[in-house]
Protein backbone atom coordinates (compact mmCIF):
# COMPACT_ATOMS: atom_id res chain seq x y z
CA UNK A 1 0.00 0.00 0.00
CA UNK A 2 2.53 2.61 -1.17
CA UNK A 3 1.52 6.16 -0.44
CA UNK A 4 2.42 9.48 -2.00
CA UNK A 5 4.53 12.02 -0.10
CA UNK A 6 3.05 14.13 2.65
CA UNK A 7 0.30 16.44 1.45
CA UNK A 8 1.35 19.99 0.69
CA UNK A 9 -0.60 23.12 1.58
CA UNK A 10 -2.01 23.04 -1.95
CA UNK A 11 -3.99 19.98 -0.94
CA UNK A 12 -6.41 22.20 0.92
CA UNK A 13 -7.09 24.42 -2.06
CA UNK A 14 -10.57 22.99 -2.37
CA UNK A 15 -11.30 23.98 1.22
CA UNK A 16 -9.97 27.51 0.89
CA UNK A 17 -11.60 28.18 -2.49
CA UNK A 18 -14.99 28.66 -0.88
CA UNK A 19 -16.03 31.04 1.92
CA UNK A 20 -15.11 29.47 5.24
CA UNK A 21 -17.79 28.40 7.68
CA UNK A 22 -17.34 29.48 11.27
CA UNK A 23 -16.19 26.71 13.61
CA UNK A 24 -19.54 26.75 15.41
CA UNK A 25 -21.52 26.54 12.16
CA UNK A 26 -19.32 23.78 10.75
CA UNK A 27 -19.75 21.66 13.87
CA UNK A 28 -23.52 22.28 13.94
CA UNK A 29 -23.90 21.16 10.31
CA UNK A 30 -21.63 18.16 10.86
CA UNK A 31 -23.70 17.01 13.84
CA UNK A 32 -26.87 17.20 11.75
CA UNK A 33 -25.22 15.20 8.96
CA UNK A 34 -24.05 12.69 11.56
CA UNK A 35 -27.67 12.04 12.52
CA UNK A 36 -28.04 10.33 9.15
CA UNK A 37 -24.90 8.32 9.75
CA UNK A 38 -26.16 7.33 13.21
CA UNK A 39 -29.33 5.97 11.63
CA UNK A 40 -27.20 4.10 9.10
CA UNK A 41 -25.35 2.49 12.01
CA UNK A 42 -28.65 1.54 13.62
CA UNK A 43 -29.98 -0.07 10.45
CA UNK A 44 -26.85 -2.11 9.88
CA UNK A 45 -26.84 -3.44 13.47
CA UNK A 46 -30.56 -3.99 13.99
CA UNK A 47 -30.40 -7.64 12.88
CA UNK A 48 -28.46 -8.69 15.97
CA UNK A 49 -31.53 -7.91 18.11
CA UNK A 50 -34.30 -9.13 15.79
CA UNK A 51 -32.60 -12.26 14.40
CA UNK A 52 -34.40 -14.70 16.69
CA UNK A 53 -37.78 -13.08 16.03
CA UNK A 54 -37.24 -13.17 12.26
CA UNK A 55 -36.23 -16.82 12.38
CA UNK A 56 -39.34 -17.63 14.40
CA UNK A 57 -41.78 -15.68 12.20
CA UNK A 58 -40.42 -16.65 8.78
CA UNK A 59 -38.57 -19.90 9.55
CA UNK A 60 -35.25 -18.52 8.31
CA UNK A 61 -32.13 -20.63 8.18
CA UNK A 62 -28.81 -19.13 9.30
CA UNK A 63 -27.85 -18.60 5.64
CA UNK A 64 -31.14 -16.81 4.91
CA UNK A 65 -30.63 -14.64 7.96
CA UNK A 66 -27.09 -13.88 6.80
CA UNK A 67 -28.37 -12.88 3.36
CA UNK A 68 -30.92 -10.56 4.96
CA UNK A 69 -28.26 -8.88 7.08
CA UNK A 70 -25.72 -8.62 4.25
CA UNK A 71 -28.10 -7.13 1.69
CA UNK A 72 -27.84 -3.74 3.38
CA UNK A 73 -24.05 -3.82 3.03
CA UNK A 74 -24.26 -5.10 -0.55
CA UNK A 75 -26.50 -2.32 -1.85
CA UNK A 76 -24.76 0.25 0.37
CA UNK A 77 -21.33 -0.65 -1.03
CA UNK A 78 -22.43 -1.13 -4.63
CA UNK A 79 -23.40 2.53 -5.07
CA UNK A 80 -20.58 4.23 -3.13
CA UNK A 81 -18.81 5.26 -6.34
CA UNK A 82 -22.00 6.84 -7.67
CA UNK A 83 -22.61 8.61 -4.36
CA UNK A 84 -19.13 10.11 -4.64
CA UNK A 85 -19.83 11.29 -8.18
CA UNK A 86 -23.17 12.73 -7.06
CA UNK A 87 -21.55 14.65 -4.19
CA UNK A 88 -18.88 16.02 -6.55
CA UNK A 89 -21.32 17.15 -9.21
CA UNK A 90 -24.44 18.13 -7.27
CA UNK A 91 -23.28 18.72 -3.70
CA UNK A 92 -23.52 16.64 -0.57
CA UNK A 93 -26.80 18.22 0.62
CA UNK A 94 -28.68 17.45 -2.59
CA UNK A 95 -27.23 13.95 -2.81
CA UNK A 96 -28.25 13.11 0.75
CA UNK A 97 -31.71 14.66 0.46
CA UNK A 98 -32.45 12.83 -2.80
CA UNK A 99 -31.20 9.46 -1.53
CA UNK A 100 -32.20 9.28 2.16
CA UNK A 101 -35.97 8.92 1.53
CA UNK A 102 -35.23 5.44 0.19
CA UNK A 103 -34.25 4.36 3.71
CA UNK A 104 -37.54 5.70 5.06
CA UNK A 105 -39.41 3.76 2.38
CA UNK A 106 -37.33 0.65 3.10
CA UNK A 107 -38.05 0.86 6.83
CA UNK A 108 -41.78 1.16 6.15
CA UNK A 109 -41.65 -1.79 3.75
CA UNK A 110 -39.75 -3.88 6.30
CA UNK A 111 -42.21 -3.06 9.08
CA UNK A 112 -45.13 -4.11 6.84
CA UNK A 113 -43.51 -7.03 5.00
CA UNK A 114 -45.67 -10.18 4.90
CA UNK A 115 -42.81 -12.42 3.72
CA UNK A 116 -39.08 -12.89 3.39
CA UNK A 117 -38.89 -11.45 -0.12
CA UNK A 118 -40.40 -8.16 1.03
CA UNK A 119 -37.89 -8.06 3.88
CA UNK A 120 -35.04 -8.35 1.38
CA UNK A 121 -36.51 -5.56 -0.75
CA UNK A 122 -36.76 -3.36 2.34
CA UNK A 123 -33.14 -4.03 3.26
CA UNK A 124 -31.99 -3.19 -0.26
CA UNK A 125 -33.82 0.15 -0.16
CA UNK A 126 -32.42 0.95 3.28
CA UNK A 127 -28.89 0.25 2.06
CA UNK A 128 -29.36 2.55 -0.92
CA UNK A 129 -30.86 5.30 1.22
CA UNK A 130 -28.02 5.19 3.74
CA UNK A 131 -25.26 5.00 1.09
CA UNK A 132 -24.12 8.66 1.21
CA UNK A 133 -24.46 9.02 5.00
CA UNK A 134 -20.86 8.80 6.22
CA UNK A 135 -19.34 9.73 2.85
CA UNK A 136 -21.12 13.08 3.06
CA UNK A 137 -19.73 13.58 6.58
CA UNK A 138 -16.21 12.73 5.41
CA UNK A 139 -16.40 15.18 2.48
CA UNK A 140 -17.78 17.86 4.78
CA UNK A 141 -14.90 17.35 7.23
CA UNK A 142 -12.34 17.51 4.41
CA UNK A 143 -13.82 20.77 3.14
CA UNK A 144 -14.47 22.66 6.35
CA UNK A 145 -11.91 21.45 8.91
CA UNK A 146 -8.10 21.80 8.82
CA UNK A 147 -6.25 18.91 7.18
CA UNK A 148 -4.25 18.29 10.35
CA UNK A 149 -7.52 17.62 12.21
CA UNK A 150 -8.99 15.28 9.62
CA UNK A 151 -8.28 12.00 11.44
CA UNK A 152 -9.29 13.40 14.83
CA UNK A 153 -12.56 14.95 13.62
CA UNK A 154 -13.37 11.85 11.57
CA UNK A 155 -12.81 9.75 14.68
CA UNK A 156 -15.14 11.94 16.69
CA UNK A 157 -17.68 11.73 13.87
CA UNK A 158 -17.43 7.94 13.73
CA UNK A 159 -17.87 7.81 17.49
CA UNK A 160 -20.91 10.10 17.50
CA UNK A 161 -22.40 8.12 14.63
CA UNK A 162 -22.14 5.08 16.89
CA UNK A 163 -25.00 6.55 18.95
CA UNK A 164 -27.21 4.77 16.44
CA UNK A 165 -25.85 1.48 17.74
CA UNK A 166 -26.87 2.43 21.28
CA UNK A 167 -30.49 2.26 20.16
CA UNK A 168 -29.99 -1.24 18.77
CA UNK A 169 -28.72 -2.48 22.14
CA UNK A 170 -30.88 -2.68 25.25
CA UNK A 171 -33.54 -0.14 24.08
CA UNK A 172 -34.27 -2.07 20.90
CA UNK A 173 -34.19 -5.42 22.72
CA UNK A 174 -36.87 -4.11 25.08
CA UNK A 175 -38.92 -2.70 22.18
CA UNK A 176 -38.77 -6.00 20.30
CA UNK A 177 -39.78 -7.99 23.38
CA UNK A 178 -42.72 -5.65 24.06
CA UNK A 179 -43.99 -4.87 20.57
CA UNK A 180 -42.25 -7.20 18.11
CA UNK A 181 -39.55 -6.71 15.50
CA UNK A 182 -41.79 -4.66 13.19
CA UNK A 183 -41.87 -1.88 15.79
CA UNK A 184 -38.08 -1.63 15.47
CA UNK A 185 -38.29 -0.75 11.78
CA UNK A 186 -41.20 1.62 12.39
CA UNK A 187 -39.19 3.51 15.02
CA UNK A 188 -36.11 3.69 12.79
CA UNK A 189 -38.21 4.94 9.89
CA UNK A 190 -39.62 7.79 11.99
CA UNK A 191 -36.14 8.74 13.20
CA UNK A 192 -34.89 8.70 9.58
CA UNK A 193 -37.66 11.09 8.59
CA UNK A 194 -36.66 13.44 11.41
CA UNK A 195 -33.01 13.30 10.33
CA UNK A 196 -33.97 14.07 6.72
CA UNK A 197 -35.95 17.12 7.83
CA UNK A 198 -33.06 18.37 9.98
CA UNK A 199 -30.58 18.05 7.10
CA UNK A 200 -32.95 19.90 4.75
CA UNK A 201 -33.29 22.69 7.33
CA UNK A 202 -29.77 23.10 8.67
CA UNK A 203 -27.13 21.94 6.16
CA UNK A 204 -26.17 24.66 3.65
CA UNK A 205 -22.58 24.90 2.43
CA UNK A 206 -21.25 28.15 0.96
CA UNK A 207 -21.18 28.12 -2.84
CA UNK A 208 -17.74 27.66 -4.37
CA UNK A 209 -16.77 29.89 -7.24
CA UNK A 210 -17.18 27.94 -10.45
CA UNK A 211 -14.36 27.64 -12.96
CA UNK A 212 -15.06 28.68 -16.56
CA UNK A 213 -16.35 26.04 -18.92
CA UNK A 214 -19.10 23.40 -18.85
CA UNK A 215 -19.75 21.30 -15.79
CA UNK A 216 -18.11 17.88 -15.82
CA UNK A 217 -20.42 15.10 -17.00
CA UNK A 218 -21.33 12.17 -14.71
CA UNK A 219 -19.59 9.77 -17.14
CA UNK A 220 -16.36 11.78 -17.09
CA UNK A 221 -16.49 11.98 -13.29
CA UNK A 222 -17.00 8.22 -13.07
CA UNK A 223 -14.01 7.62 -15.34
CA UNK A 224 -11.92 9.85 -13.09
CA UNK A 225 -12.79 7.67 -10.09
CA UNK A 226 -12.15 4.52 -12.09
CA UNK A 227 -8.65 5.75 -12.93
CA UNK A 228 -7.78 5.47 -9.24
CA UNK A 229 -7.90 1.67 -9.56
CA UNK A 230 -5.01 1.84 -12.02
CA UNK A 231 -2.73 2.94 -9.19
CA UNK A 232 -1.10 -0.09 -7.53
CA UNK A 233 -1.55 1.07 -3.94
CA UNK A 234 -5.32 1.36 -4.46
CA UNK A 235 -5.66 -2.43 -4.34
CA UNK A 236 -3.91 -2.64 -0.99
CA UNK A 237 -6.21 0.04 0.41
CA UNK A 238 -9.26 -1.81 -0.94
CA UNK A 239 -8.07 -5.14 0.46
CA UNK A 240 -7.74 -3.71 3.95
CA UNK A 241 -11.04 -1.87 3.64
CA UNK A 242 -12.81 -5.16 2.98
CA UNK A 243 -11.84 -6.63 6.35
CA UNK A 244 -11.63 -3.79 8.90
CA UNK A 245 -14.92 -2.06 9.66
CA UNK A 246 -16.80 -4.86 7.90
CA UNK A 247 -15.61 -7.46 10.41
CA UNK A 248 -16.71 -5.29 13.33
CA UNK A 249 -20.15 -4.79 11.79
CA UNK A 250 -20.52 -8.51 11.12
CA UNK A 251 -20.05 -9.18 14.81
CA UNK A 252 -22.04 -6.24 16.19
CA UNK A 253 -24.64 -6.13 13.45
CA UNK A 254 -25.55 -9.81 13.15
CA UNK A 255 -23.84 -12.54 15.15
CA UNK A 256 -23.43 -11.00 18.60
CA UNK A 257 -27.02 -11.76 19.64
CA UNK A 258 -27.34 -15.28 18.16
CA UNK A 259 -23.86 -16.22 19.44
CA UNK A 260 -24.62 -15.31 23.04
CA UNK A 261 -28.16 -16.73 22.99
CA UNK A 262 -27.39 -20.03 21.27
CA UNK A 263 -23.89 -20.73 22.57
CA UNK A 264 -24.32 -19.49 26.14
CA UNK A 265 -28.10 -19.37 26.69
CA UNK A 266 -28.29 -15.62 27.27
CA UNK A 267 -31.65 -13.84 27.03
CA UNK A 268 -32.34 -11.24 24.35
CA UNK A 269 -32.21 -8.40 26.88
CA UNK A 270 -28.92 -9.71 28.37
CA UNK A 271 -27.46 -9.83 24.87
CA UNK A 272 -28.76 -6.30 24.38
CA UNK A 273 -26.86 -5.15 27.46
CA UNK A 274 -23.57 -6.40 25.99
CA UNK A 275 -24.49 -4.87 22.62
CA UNK A 276 -25.08 -1.57 24.43
CA UNK A 277 -21.69 -1.87 26.18
CA UNK A 278 -20.00 -2.61 22.85
CA UNK A 279 -21.75 0.38 21.29
CA UNK A 280 -20.59 2.68 24.08
CA UNK A 281 -17.01 1.53 23.54
CA UNK A 282 -17.37 2.13 19.81
CA UNK A 283 -18.31 5.75 20.54
CA UNK A 284 -14.91 6.34 22.11
CA UNK A 285 -12.35 4.12 20.38
CA UNK A 286 -12.40 5.76 16.89
CA UNK A 287 -11.88 9.19 18.44
CA UNK A 288 -8.97 7.94 20.54
CA UNK A 289 -7.26 6.36 17.52
CA UNK A 290 -7.93 9.53 15.51
CA UNK A 291 -6.16 11.64 18.12
CA UNK A 292 -3.29 9.13 18.20
CA UNK A 293 -2.77 9.34 14.42
CA UNK A 294 1.03 8.98 14.00
CA UNK A 295 1.10 10.55 10.53
CA UNK A 296 1.52 9.07 7.03
CA UNK A 297 4.84 7.31 7.61
CA UNK A 298 3.78 5.21 10.62
CA UNK A 299 0.02 5.07 10.09
CA UNK A 300 0.16 2.09 7.71
CA UNK A 301 2.14 -0.04 10.18
CA UNK A 302 -0.35 0.71 12.93
CA UNK A 303 -3.24 -0.24 10.65
CA UNK A 304 -1.63 -3.53 9.59
CA UNK A 305 -0.82 -4.44 13.18
CA UNK A 306 -4.33 -3.67 14.41
CA UNK A 307 -6.02 -5.59 11.60
CA UNK A 308 -3.79 -8.61 12.25
CA UNK A 309 -4.63 -8.50 15.96
CA UNK A 310 -8.36 -8.36 15.24
CA UNK A 311 -8.04 -11.35 12.88
CA UNK A 312 -6.37 -13.41 15.62
CA UNK A 313 -9.07 -12.43 18.11
CA UNK A 314 -11.83 -13.47 15.72
CA UNK A 315 -10.13 -16.85 15.30
CA UNK A 316 -9.99 -17.24 19.08
CA UNK A 317 -13.67 -16.26 19.35
CA UNK A 318 -14.57 -19.10 16.99
CA UNK A 319 -12.42 -21.71 18.71
CA UNK A 320 -12.78 -20.87 22.41
CA UNK A 321 -16.26 -21.23 23.92
CA UNK A 322 -15.86 -20.05 27.53
CA UNK A 323 -18.49 -17.34 28.13
CA UNK A 324 -16.21 -14.93 30.00
CA UNK A 325 -13.51 -15.29 27.36
CA UNK A 326 -15.98 -14.71 24.51
CA UNK A 327 -17.21 -11.52 26.18
CA UNK A 328 -13.63 -10.32 26.73
CA UNK A 329 -12.71 -11.05 23.12
CA UNK A 330 -15.77 -9.20 21.81
CA UNK A 331 -14.86 -6.14 23.88
CA UNK A 332 -11.22 -6.24 22.77
CA UNK A 333 -12.24 -6.61 19.12
CA UNK A 334 -14.42 -3.51 19.39
CA UNK A 335 -11.66 -1.49 21.05
CA UNK A 336 -8.99 -2.37 18.46
CA UNK A 337 -11.45 -2.00 15.56
CA UNK A 338 -11.54 1.73 16.29
CA UNK A 339 -8.21 1.87 14.47
CA UNK A 340 -10.09 1.55 11.17
CA UNK A 341 -10.82 5.28 11.34
CA UNK A 342 -7.19 5.86 10.32
CA UNK A 343 -8.00 4.40 6.92
CA UNK A 344 -9.82 7.60 6.00
CA UNK A 345 -6.75 9.69 6.77
CA UNK A 346 -4.63 7.11 4.93
CA UNK A 347 -6.76 7.44 1.80
CA UNK A 348 -6.71 11.24 2.01
CA UNK A 349 -2.90 11.30 2.12
CA UNK A 350 -2.52 8.68 -0.62
CA UNK A 351 -4.05 10.63 -3.50
CA UNK A 352 -3.47 14.20 -4.71
CA UNK A 353 -6.51 16.44 -4.66
CA UNK A 354 -7.76 17.27 -8.14
CA UNK A 355 -9.07 20.70 -9.16
CA UNK A 356 -12.71 21.24 -8.34
CA UNK A 357 -14.73 21.99 -11.44
CA UNK A 358 -18.19 22.05 -9.93
CA UNK A 359 -19.78 24.36 -7.41
CA UNK A 360 -20.64 23.05 -3.97
CA UNK A 361 -24.32 23.06 -4.68
CA UNK A 362 -26.11 23.03 -1.33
Amino acid sequence: MRTTPNPTPARDACSSAAPALSRHTAWAMLLVLLSGFALSQAYRTVTAMIAAALQSDFGLSPSSLGLFASLFALTFGAVQLFMGVGIDLYGLRRTVLMTAPLSILGAALSAWSPGYGWLLAGQALIGLGCAPAFLACTVFIARHFPAAQFAAVSGIGMGLGGIGMLFTGSPLAWLVEQHGWRAAFAALGLLSLLSWLLIAWKVHEPVQSARPGPRQSPLAATREFGALLAQPHSWGILAMGLVTYASFLTLRGLWLGPLLMERHGWTLVASGHLALTVSLISLVSPGLFGRMDPGPLRRRRLLVGAVSAVALMFAALGLLHAAWLNVALIILIVIVSGCSILQYAHVRSSYPLRPRDARWRC
